[in-house]
C-alpha cells in the first residue's frame, strides 16, 4: 500500500518542484517576462548586425534605469554615468569617453550585479545582462 501511494505522489512532487524552481529563478533575478519581439521598430544603422530589444522587452529595472538616464538622475550608484571603456570591443569602436555606463539593479544583490545600460553620445543605447559579454541594441519606438 505504501509503495502505491509513493508512486502516485512522485509525479505531483516533481511537478511542484519544477514550478517552484521556475518561480525562484524568475523572482531571484528580478526579471519580468519579456514582451514578444516586434518588427515595427526600424533598425538604425548603429544597431545593424546586433541583437535588438525594445524598452518594453527589457526587465523592469532596466526600464527604470532608462527613465533615470532620460531625467539626468539622480542615480543610485556612484559609478553611474562613468566612462565605459569598451575594452571587450563588443560595441562599435569610438573615441574614449564616447560611451557611458549605468547600473541596472538586480534584486537580492548587495553589489552592482552584471546588468548595465550603455549609452553613446549619438543617442545609442545598449543593454547587457551578463556584464559586457553580450549586448543588445535598445531600439526606441
Amino acid at each position: 500500500m505504501r509503495s502505491v501511494r509513493h508512486r502516485q505522489l512522485q509525479p505531483l512532487l516533481a511537478a511542484l518542484l519544477a514550478i517552484l524552481t521556475c518561480w525562484i529563478t524568475l523572482t531571484s533575478c528580478g526579471t519580468d517576462t519579456p514582451a514578444p519581439a516586434t518588427s515595427a521598430t526600424p533598425t538604425p544603422a548603429w544597431a545593424r548586425g546586433m541583437d535588438t530589444i525594445t524598452p518594453p522587452q527589457l526587465p523592469r529595472q532596466a526600464r527604470r534605469t532608462l527613465e533615470l538616464i532620460d531625467k539626468g538622475g539622480p542615480f543610485p550608484y556612484e559609478k553611474d554615468g562613468s566612462t565605459f571603456g569598451n575594452y571587450e570591443r563588443r560595441l562599435p569602436q569610438q573615441a574614449r569617453g564616447y560611451y557611458r555606463e549605468y547600473t541596472v539593479r538586480t534584486a537580492h544583490l548587495r553589489h552592482r550585479g552584471p546588468r548595465r545600460i550603455i549609452t553613446g553620445k549619438g543617442g545609442e543605447r545598449y543593454y547587457t545582462g551578463d556584464h559586457y559579454k553580450t549586448f543588445k541594441a535598445v531600439l526606441q519606438p
